[in-house]
């Protein structure tokens, strides 16, 4: 009968390999999602002083200034309907 033995050097492999499958099959929690929404992580990079910070302000004020356009025509809208 043949007896099979793992050397010591594969033994800390698979110990590794083991340990970091593991670690990585959790299932993650809502508690591990970032809680800010687009807005506010677009906020935080625009104060920044990040490369493109600038280019994000600008599109954060391009996004409001047509959500204000488009609240102005809405409320138009409603107002000539009634």
């Amino acid at each position: 009968m043949r007896r099979y033995t793992i050397s010591r050097a594969v033994r800390p492999l698979m110990l590794a390999l083991l340990t970091t499958g593991v670690a990585c099959s959790q299932p993650k929690t809502p508690a591990d999602a970032p809680a800010q929404t687009q807005r506010q992580r677009d906020s935080v990079i625009g104060a920044s002083s990040l490369p493109g910070a600038a280019g994000v302000r600008g599109a954060m004020s391009a996004r409001d200034s047509a959500a204000a356009r488009k609240a102005r025509l809405d409320s138009i809208a409603r107002d000539t309907t009634s």
